[in-house]
């Protein structure tokens, strides 16, 4: 039975409500075979698909409460997670592990290269401190709590654009003020 966005969206809304578990394995059952081939023909191997799916589902029924219809269709936020987890994987995958990294203390930088280095770490202190609020906290959120921007997105509501715009636009204005 072909189920309309409607349906899909009262079955996210009993997740959310009532962790009605008929409604997730429906969901499961509808959505975890295409999200994985989605995530396939957009590149994954085999083995990250399935993770990622797994993922994909898990966090459906953590946050179906996060799910607002009026944003998108069920099955657009469900395939925006999915794509999400997938960028996000691959980044993980591409991090260096503990043990190729250089190893054993790094040389001292030399008196003149300390000063410099702590001149600029003050400008970019003030440069950040002169962003616009909504564009500051984001960039804060990004580097130095080291989120993703999804992860951003899930937290702050906003849209994963909205929020990529903003960095882009914070990054601008430091890289003009750092010169």
């Amino acid at each position: 039975m072909n189920k309309t966005n409607n349906d899909w969206t009262a079955q996210i809304y009993a997740i959310r409500d009532t962790q009605d578990q008929a409604a997730f394995a429906e969901l499961f059952a509808h959505f975890a075979p295409r999200v994985k081939g989605f995530l396939m023909k957009s590149g994954a191997d085999a083995s990250l698909a399935e993770e990622c799916t797994q993922e994909v589902m898990a966090t459906i029924w953590r946050k179906a409460h996060m799910f607002d219809p009026s944003r998108a269709s069920a099955a657009t936020w469900i395939f925006t997670i999915a794509r999400n987890r997938k960028i996000d994987a691959l980044r993980k995958q591409r991090r260096p592990e503990p043990e190729d990294l250089p190893w054993g203390p790094e040389a001292e930088p030399d008196q003149a290269e300390a000063i410099g280095l702590k001149q600029e770490t003050e400008q970019l202190a003030i440069a950040i401190k002169e962003l616009p609020e909504k564009q500051r906290i984001l960039v804060e959120q990004a580097y130095f709590g080291d989120l993703s921007h999804s992860e951003i997105a899930e937290i702050t509501g906003l849209p994963l654009g909205t929020i990529k715009s903003r960095i882009r636009l914070a990054l601008e204005r430091l890289r003009h003020a750092m010169k």
